[in-house]
Parts: structure tokens; sequence; C-alpha cells
């Protein structure tokens, strides 16, 4: 089956070839190569052990053929074997992503993959994270139509990508987005600019439960708006899924028969030296598949946006935030204000000041003897906190030489709820944690293209593992060079006070770059947008090679 899906592949591009080949203009080919590779070596201080294939390989090659309005591509992936902490059932090789795309002024058709998102991703998003191990592109046929200006409709069919397969269940869904100011004559000259859009999702996995009677079809609708005035934007959408059946984690032939909904609204205003972000966001019941059992990240149909701040520093980012689809209720706001320089606090170069906060509860509700399962109070928060996150953070230009990004976070983070730390009976090792975090970012420049730059980064918790403490040199000639050395301390841990450390080196010219390392890597878990991905113990030798034309 993955070799016949290959061939398909291939087959696709060559035919796309030969048909633009008979168009009057000079065709393009792009690409680009990825290879991420680590050979593992024991350690038994942090509990990394190494695996049968001694070494771990991810590759990627996407390459595009673009001739008139004919384009055409192909993904080879090679996981030889899959580097640890991402599924082994990655373990294989193949070219699980092809299509073909005719495009004229009017009509896009593609048939094959593709990735596509109808709104926030409230109902559907497809996409892919080579970081996380996630992709649920779609396989079938897409159709987008500007029948007229300002009015866009979307429609697709197919099924979802799972691993080097396809998942069970087949997806359909249209979409279709009004630009207001485009299609009435009087709004044209407006300062407001209108869109309005709406979307409609079903699925249909067929019914072979020797229990239950479950729906084979299930559909979800959403509807959203966006008004945006000079420095003004206000944005908000609704969806709603009808009742899917499907199993909790703690109970696989236990299903829940409730509907599903989510609000998101978010509003920001900007104008010279100022920013000011709100969001807001109501999640129940909201877990939308493709297979009703499907596990861990696979077959999502649907995606809840992150309302938390995404943090990269990686003592910031050691507790992260996880989208609770079964309900949740959150909100963030965010202040960004740049004092002037000649001012008291912008001195001569003036200063950049950030503030966010984020908090997200659980739902109100009550339990019910229906299949239900319980009813939901919609404007009540509940009483457990999930994540809390104040963090401030400060950038400041000193001298020509000199400058400096200092951060402060105040974190609480529920481990029962979020279930990232567990033991190896699947139990939280602990409830919630409440962390503060400081971290410093110096760049001392030496000439036009040589830099030094000094982190250094404090975790302070009495749960856990306790303090930890995080040091890194990075000198880097621009735009070529980077050297780097670090190491993340657990020195609050009682039981056993471990050193991570690494050191990296990297090289780009053009397109090309190449970066090594060596070093430890902590057990943890990596997540974007709220997608998260865990990742075990390991220690040894990693080299990383991108390349694009």
């Amino acid at each position: 089956m993955r070799t016949f899906k290959a061939l398909i592949g291939i087959i696709l591009v060559i035919l796309s070839i030969n048909i633009s080949q008979a168009q009057n203009n000079e065709g393009q080919i792009h690409g680009n190569f990825q290879i991420d590779a680590q050979v593992y070596r024991n350690d038994s201080a942090i509990g990394a052990e190494v695996p049968p294939s001694k070494m771990g390989l991810n590759s990627y090659a996407n390459l595009t053929y673009t001739k008139g309005n004919f384009t055409a591509g192909l993904r080879y992936e090679g996981y030889m074997n899959a580097l640890l902490g991402y599924d082994e059932e990655y373990n294989d090789i193949g070219v699980p992503y092809r299509f073909i795309s005719y495009r004229n002024d009017e009509l896009e058709i593609t048939v094959g993959n593709f990735y596509e998102q109808f709104g926030s991703g409230l109902i559907f998003r497809s996409y892919e994270d080579k970081s996380l191990g996630y992709d649920n592109a779609m396989d079938g046929i897409k159709v987008k139509f500007n029948p007229y200006k300002g009015v866009y409709l979307k429609g697709f069919t197919g099924k979802q990508r799972k691993y080097f397969d396809l998942g069970p269940g087949i997806v359909r869904g249209v979409d279709g987005e009004l630009f207001v100011n485009d299609i009435f004559e009087f709004l044209k000259e407006s300062n407001s600019q209108i869109i309005l859009g709406g979307s409609f999702v079903s699925k249909y996995q067929k019914d072979e439960n020797p229990v239950y009677n479950l729906p084979e079809n299930v559909g979800a609708f959403s509807g959203r708006f966006s008004i945006t005035n000079g420095g003004l934007n206000l944005s908000a959408e609704y969806a709603y899924k009808y009742p899917d059946p499907h199993p909790d984690a703690s109970d696989l032939y236990n299903y829940n028969t409730k509907y599903g909904d989510v609000i998101l609204v978010n509003t920001s205003y900007s104008k010279k030296g100022l920013g000011i972000y709100l969001s807001a966001k109501r999640v129940d019941n909201m877990t939308f598949r493709s297979d009703r059992n499907a596990t861990l990240n696979n077959l999502h149909i649907n995606y809840i946006p992150s309302i938390t701040k995404n943090h990269t520093y990686s003592l910031a980012a050691m507790y992260p935030y996880v989208t609770q689809s079964n309900g949740e209720i959150g909100f963030q706001g965010e202040i960004i204000y740049n004092f002037d320089k000649g001012t008291f606090i912008g001195g001569n170069y003036g200063t950049n000041v950030t503030i966010n906060f984020s908090q997200v509860n659980s739902i109100k509700t009550t339990p019910t003897v229906t299949t239900d399962r319980y009813e939901s109070d919609y404007l009540a928060i509940g009483d457990d906190v999930y994540y809390r996150d104040l963090n401030v953070k400060i950038y400041k230009k000193l001298t020509p030489e000199w400058k400096i990004d200092l951060n402060y976070l105040n974190l609480r983070f529920n481990n029962n709820v979020m279930r990232l730390i567990l033991d190896d009976s699947g139990t939280s090792t602990f409830g919630t944690l409440d962390a503060n975090i400081a971290i410093v970012d110096a760049t001392y420049k030496f000439k036009p293209r040589h830099s030094l730059r000094m982190e250094v980064q404090g975790l302070f918790t009495d749960q856990d593992k306790g303090n930890w403490a995080m040091g890194l040199l990075e000198y880097t000639i621009a735009p070529k060079w980077f050297v780097a050395v670090s190491d993340q301390y657990n020195y609050g841990n009682e039981d056993d006070k471990l050193h991570y450390f690494n050191v990296a080196a990297g090289y780009k010219k053009k397109a090309n770059r190449i970066q090594i390392g060596y070093g430890r890597q902590r057990e943890g878990v990596v997540c974007i947008g709220g997608v998260c991905r865990n990742v075990p113990a390991s220690s040894g030798f990693n080299i990383s090679i991108t390349s694009s034309f």
C-alpha cells in the first residue's frame, strides 16, 4: 500500500509536467531538504538508554514543480529510525504527501494531499509541525472558488493522514467568506473593514460497535466575523459540534453523547508606541476526530488555539499549557508599550515593556445520570485553576554595544489536569505547581558582525523536582557562524542534583545550514499552540542539515 502511494505520487508529478509542457511559459522547480539525526549513548544518571538502532534519523525532502496554471509536488519522508520522542509508527520511509493542482483567476482544484483551515480552526484545521511529529494532512479533493469580488468559497472531501496510512473516517467540509467592503459599493471607502465567514464540516465513520448504536455521520458548524478600523480589531468565532459519542481516555467503553461548542473572542488595539491585546475562550466537549477511538495526537479534525503565551526560553517552557478540549474557560491580556528615547525610563535608546497575563479554569458543571454525563452553566467559571501565567518582559538597548532582555514569570500549573509529568503507573507525580522564573538575556556586539549572547535563567519552586538554574554563552559571527555552550542544573532536586550540558555549533551559507551538537536532553514536553509531544531523556551527538532551492 505504501509503495503504491509513493508510485502514485511520482506519476502525478510526471503527469503534471507533461501536461504543463503544452503551455508556452517556463516551468520552475523548488524544494527543500532537512535531516535531523542523533547518535545515542547510555547515561544512567538521567535515565537515558540507547535504543536498539543506536541512532535516530528524521529526513524530509519537498519538491514542487510549477508551470503556468499547474502545480505538482511531493514530499519524501524517511524515519530510520524515528528520533526518540516521535511515535514509533513513524519508523518507515515513503511519499505520504503528493498533489497536483490547477488554478486560474476564479477556480483552484487540488487532487491528492493538502492542508487547509476554516477560520480559527475550531471545526477544521489540517496542518503539520515537524517539531511535534504532527501531521494530519488531507488526502482527497479540494476546490476553491472566487465567483465574485469579495466572495470566497472552499470545499473538500477526503481522509486524514495517520502516520504512513489513512484514518478510517471520511471528512467533508465547506467554507464561505465575505469581504463586505468589496461587495457593497457604498462601503468601499469606509474606514471599517468587515469580514463575515461560516463553515460546515462533517465526518463519516462506519458504526462497527457491537454494544452501542453510534451515529455514522457527525457534523459541526461555525460562524465568525472580523471588524477592523484603524488600529482597532475585533474578531469572534462560535462553533457547535453535534453529539459525537467518543470514549474518555480513562474509560474506553463509556461513551459521551453530549454536544460540544466553543467560542473564541479576540480584540486588539495599536498605535505608535502602544499595543493592547485581549482574548477569551470557552470550550466544552470539542474533541472532534475522524476516528472516534483515536488517541494521542491522531486524526484531529479541528484545532483549539492556545490562549496563553508561548514561551521560548527553556525554563519558562518547562511547564507548558496544554489545551483541554473536553472543557476549559480562560482569558489573556497583553500590553506592549515603548517608552520613547530621551524620557526617564526610555533613556538614550528607548525601552520596550510587555506585560502579559493569562488564566485557564475549569468550566462549571453539574453531573447528570444521562449519557451526556453533565450540564454546564455557560457563563460560570469553574473553581479549578488549570493554568495561570503572569509575565513581564523588558527590552532595552543600553549602549551601541549592549542590549538586554529581562523576563519574569509567575506560574501556576495543574499537573492533575495537564498530566504532563507522570510516574510509571500513569499517575500525576504532583498536584499544582507554583513557580517563579527569572531570565536575563544580554548581548554584547564586538564588531559589526561579531556578538556574544549571555543567558541566565532561574526557576524557583517547591514542587516537582525543585529549583533549576540555566546558563548559556553563544558567540556569533553573522550571518554564517555560531557556537554555543549551555547547562541546565537541577540543584533543587533533593534526590539527584543533575547537570544537563550541551555544546553546539552551526554554519550557514545562502540557503544551506548545518548544526552539530553534543549533550543531554532532559525528559519533558514540547508544546506549540497547546499541542504537545513527550520528549524522553537522551544523551549523545546530534546533527541537523537543511537546504532549499
